[in-house]
């Protein structure tokens, strides 16, 4: 039977009708999706487009809620999970693995392109054979910083307390345990730690204070970001040749090339304007892939608390930091906001008073 034009009309405009409804209800929650999280951190994000000033810790105390009342987002969780993903694969960017390099390969420098180094035996010996975190997921996780708001807070037992507590640039543990925790089980280890704490390990002195501080990982993982500027590659051979000469028991790990970028990347999209991620905001990046509760603790980037008392920059030494300067790589003030928002969201808890004991 042949269809008179009219006819023809009416089922073509049925279909058209038909497609936009589709369509646009698709559409509808691809943007959903894409602009959720977006629209949880743009409130504080489009006012800290740079590090600013001062004045940015009166932000930070005016929208202070990290008290009672806190309760887990598992919907916001997921939405973030989701959405960094299709940045990172977060498993596989926590470390490169055998397979990846074999000795001799010249690689490039991530932050300096210009510049390459010789993957070494020593270094491939160490890479793991699989990512350390492949298939691993746990309830809850600690990302421990290392402000100096830690000190009298209490929360040791609390983080020890956690499924998988991650530590940020080897921290000692010693003196601080009621504050800080003993358990590590997964520390990062900046090359410029070599030189700032241990002194290049130039002296006998200095390479047994590190053998001694990496004996108390006790087989957990050693997260080394090798690769990043040319100057560290040479602390971390050193390091690497004092873990196969004294046999340590530690898993070291050694993050892609790519990592730094993608999480740059996740967070640029949505509107957070960093230069360079911290190591506390990369850990915390990387854990909602494995974590389904994220607590932060030792985050805190400011000179006083707020009752105006002082605080250390770290927990355990008296290092001075420029915490509004725009010179460096990091913007700890902007992740910190940008951290704290998402806690009143219920995606992440960020402690920075005492704990209160159970």
């Amino acid at each position: 039977m042949r269809l008179s034009r009219k006819h023809w009309t009416v089922c073509t405009i049925s279909v058209l009708l038909v497609l936009f409804y589709k369509t646009t209800d698709i559409g509808r929650n691809e943007v959903h999706q894409k602009a959720s999280l977006t629209w949880y951190l743009e409130p504080s994000a489009t006012r800290l487009m740079a590090n600013g000033s001062e004045k940015l810790f009166g932000n930070v105390l005016n929208g202070l809620d990290l008290g009672v009342g806190w309760k887990i987002n598992a919907t916001l969780v997921s939405i973030i999970r989701k959405d960094i993903l299709r940045y990172l694969d977060a498993e596989r960017d926590v470390s490169v693995i055998k397979s990846n390099f074999k000795p001799g390969d010249t690689i490039r420098y991530v932050l300096d392109r210009r510049r390459t180094f010789s993957v070494s035996q020593t270094l491939h010996s160490l890479l793991p054979e699989v990512s350390p975190l492949k298939n691993k997921t746990f309830k809850t996780c600690a990302v421990v910083g290392n402000s100096g708001i830690l000190l009298k807070s209490g929360c040791g037992k609390e983080i020890d307390n956690h499924s998988f507590v991650i530590r940020c640039n080897l921290a000692p543990l010693e003196g601080f345990a009621d504050d800080v925790g003993l358990r590590s089980d997964f520390t990062t280890m900046n090359p410029s730690v070599i030189q700032r704490v241990y002194g290049g390990l130039r002296e006998e002195t200095q390479q047994e204070n590190l053998i001694q501080r990496l004996r108390q990982l006790n087989d957990s993982v050693l997260w080394i970001p090798a690769f990043m500027v040319k100057g560290g590659m040479k602390h971390v051979d050193t390091v690497n040749e004092l873990i196969l000469k004294h046999k340590l028991k530690v898993r070291t790990a050694y993050p892609s090339l790519r990592l730094i970028h993608a999480v740059r990347g996740f967070w640029l999209t949505n509107k957070i304007n960093i230069k360079r991620p911290t190591t506390g905001l990369l850990m915390y990046t990387m854990a909602t892939r494995f974590c389904d509760e994220i607590y932060l603790y030792g985050f805190w980037p400011f000179p006083k608390d707020a009752s105006g008392n002082p605080v250390q920059y770290h927990y355990f030494d008296g290092l001075k930091y420029r915490y509004f300067s725009n010179a460096g790589p990091h913007r700890m003030p902007l992740e910190f906001q940008t951290l704290q928002r998402l806690h009143s969201k219920g995606a992440l808890k960020l402690t920075t008073s005492k704990c209160t004991s159970t």
